[in-house]
């Protein structure tokens, strides 16, 4: 009875007392999910696609910058040790030092994977930077991801672009443009 006079609703096994409210409720949602041509947020989310552009930007070049010194690295270790096999010391002596020191490699990259559940190439390596660098950027830039994602998802319903899940490489060297590119291709 209270049903039908619409005091209440029923739905399955249960009762909303206070229709009103659950109308304002479905009334929000369907307003914010639907995109108007002229809507002031897609101004909004180009502004925060520009900005998040520019974090994932400095993010790259951080993450290069990194990758470069750890070849930097990597190459003054080698010169060192020809320097030393050749002209210092003997085959002899540095054979174990060189063996000991490229079989570390592998307990690094086992360490990496468990760590990171990300196959310890450098492409995978760079992706795991790449992120922690996006989202320590993200916070001192103080980039709203939430307003992002929820202007993303009502723009673009079909793209999946929370940038708290994984990082976005869309506006990089890696391939791909924007959100709204990568939709409207």
């Amino acid at each position: 009875m209270l049903d039908q006079s619409g005091n209440v609703i029923v739905l399955g096994n249960v009762v909303f007392l206070r229709p009103e409210q659950v109308a304002k409720s479905m009334e929000k949602v369907i307003s914010n999910s639907i995109a108007i041509p002229n809507d002031p947020r897609r101004k909004e989310l180009e502004k925060l696609e520009k900005q998040k552009a520019t974090i994932d930007k400095k993010a790259q070049q951080q993450v290069q910058l990194e990758l470069l010194g750890g070849l930097g690295f990597v190459v003054l270790q080698t010169l060192g040790f020809m320097r030393l096999t050749f002209w210092e010391l003997s085959w002899d002596v540095m054979e174990p030092i060189c063996f000991f020191v490229t079989s570390l490699s592998f307990p690094l990259a086992c360490g990496f994977f468990l760590r990171t559940s990300k196959e310890p190439t450098f492409e995978g390596f760079f992706r795991r930077r790449f992120k922690v660098k996006q989202k320590k950027l993200m916070e001192t830039h103080k980039f709203d991801s939430e307003k992002y994602n929820e202007l993303c998802r009502a723009f673009y319903p079909n793209y999946d672009c929370d940038v708290r899940k994984y990082a976005d490489f869309s506006g990089l060297d890696l391939g791909g443009g924007s959100v709204f590119d990568a939709v409207h291709r």
